[in-house]
């Protein structure tokens, strides 16, 4: 009953966010709330489960908030300019060519294993980029997610650490043999990027042949558009900071070494950042306070945001139910399967990224799968090996995912879009890898 109250719970609130119907906080918050009720507990229980989750991830909702208003300023104050102009000049404007060099970028991102950091970095340089060149910033948010959970199988990342746990392995041994997987799946992830460059390429140019039909029929005056234009352009400049480039980009290098090195949380880091950047690039407190209620909105709604996600991870934690969903899961299979169950689970690990946690699917349904399949003569490798390259694609298109939400709150964009946008394309990329995995024989059947 544990588990199908909690399967409910789950696929009501992933429902609900893939339709848009309500918003994403009442969907977090609401729905594991009767779910646990449902189940049996109590006010008070829900209460303290509540606190564990919102404690769990309270670190990424103040990291998040800073993080904001620090790439904010320096995008007021055109440290990403060069940046992005160079990536044009460089691929002259070339789509297929940025969707390629999103990939690069965020393999070589996401090198310390961090999700959070990975988005921290690549979100807020490319963003502007892909603006600039009309393409889909749900495209930018797949390929980066996609390349980051390839480059997830490092050993310092938490797959591998939490197998390496169950198994009671070195987890450095347990990386080597997906050495290799991880080239393939980022030469297939390129060859991916061009596909979908070209794709993107149709859309924007189908798009402006639309916009100039449009436009041609349309007999209204083109000068108020081009007044708002020239206005903005007028704030770019007022708030634009030249003197001062080499000092921001300094600093942003500067913080974001810090993120990556790890001496302090990233939180702090970026708390310090703000707190240097604002006073050198605006002497007067007035401007200060501006360019802070400028971007404290976005900051504050997303941060509420993870805020509701780490409750309904808390309850959904904290009542079972998804360690019993773990459990239970195989007890419901056909006998005739039980044989093929890791790679079955593999095939169908990025929906199971739906479903449950990250520590659910590693501490509660591995162990099954493992003893399952080994009676049968599969090896302890080759279970985990399918579960990890099965499942861990799926990583960054789940609402279970803390580091995702802040991606989606760097980019401004919508759980329920992105996951219609990207989960087939990234579940048929992880079943094709899955394939050629067994192929080469990393896994046994």
């Amino acid at each position: 009953m544990l588990s199908i109250i909690g399967l409910f719970t789950i696929l009501i609130v992933v429902v609900l966010l893939i339709s848009g119907k309500v918003s994403p906080i009442v969907g977090l918050v609401l729905v594991p709330i009767v779910g646990a009720f449902s189940a049996g507990f109590n006010f008070e229980q829900i209460g303290e489960f509540f606190t564990s989750g919102t404690q769990s991830v309270f670190s990424v909702a103040v990291m998040f908030i800073f993080a904001i208003l620090f790439f904010g300023i320096m995008q007021d104050v055109g440290v990403f300019d060069p940046l992005i102009d160079k990536m044009i000049s460089l691929t002259r404007g070339n789509v297929i060519a940025v969707a390629v060099g999103t990939v690069i970028i965020a393999a070589i991102a996401h090198l310390d294993g961090s999700g959070a950091s990975t988005f921290l970095i690549t979100i807020p340089a490319l963003l502007p980029l892909y603006k600039k060149l009309k393409m889909s910033p749900y495209l930018l948010l797949m390929l980066v997610g996609t390349s980051a959970s390839v480059m997830n199988m490092v050993p310092w990342a938490g797959p591998l650490g939490r197998t390496a746990a169950v198994l009671d392995m070195d987890v450095t041994e347990l990386w080597r043999p997906l050495i290799k997987i991880q080239i393939i799946g980022l030469v297939l992830l390129i060859v991916l990027a061009v596909l979908l460059g070209l794709r993107e390429k149709r859309r924007i140019a189908k798009n402006i042949l639309a916009d100039e039909k449009s436009m041609s029929a349309d007999d209204s005056p083109e000068l108020p558009v081009n007044v708002n234009q020239d206005q903005d352009t007028v704030a770019e400049k007022l708030l634009s900071r030249p003197k001062f480039y080499w000092v921001n980009v300094i600093l942003a290098i500067s913080v974001i070494g810090v993120l990556v090195w790890g001496v302090i949380p990233a939180g702090f880091a970026f708390m310090i950042g703000v707190s240097i950047a604002l006073p050198i690039n605006y002497p007067n407190i007035q401007d200060q306070m501006s360019r802070i209620k400028d971007h404290a909105p976005g900051a504050i709604l997303m941060a509420t945001i993870i805020l509701a996600a780490g409750s309904f991870l808390g309850i959904l934690n904290g009542t079972d139910m998804l360690n019993s969903i773990a459990k239970d899961l195989v007890t419901v299979l056909p006998a005739f399967i039980i044989p093929y169950l890791h790679i079955i689970i593999g095939v169908f690990g990025v929906p199971f990224d739906l479903l449950l946690s990250t520590d659910a699917y590693y501490f509660a349904l591995l162990p099954i799968v493992d003893q399952v399949v080994t009676g049968f003569g599969v090896s302890s490798l080759s279970a985990a090996y399918a579960m990890i390259i099965g499942n861990i694609i799926g990583t960054f298109v789940s609402p279970l995912s803390p580091a995702l939400w802040l991606a989606l709150g760097l980019a401004g964009l919508e759980m329920g879009r992105h996951i219609r946008y990207s989960f087939m394309m990234m579940w048929g990329f992880s079943i094709v890898l899955l394939a050629i995995a067994v192929v080469i024989g990393v896994i046994s059947i």
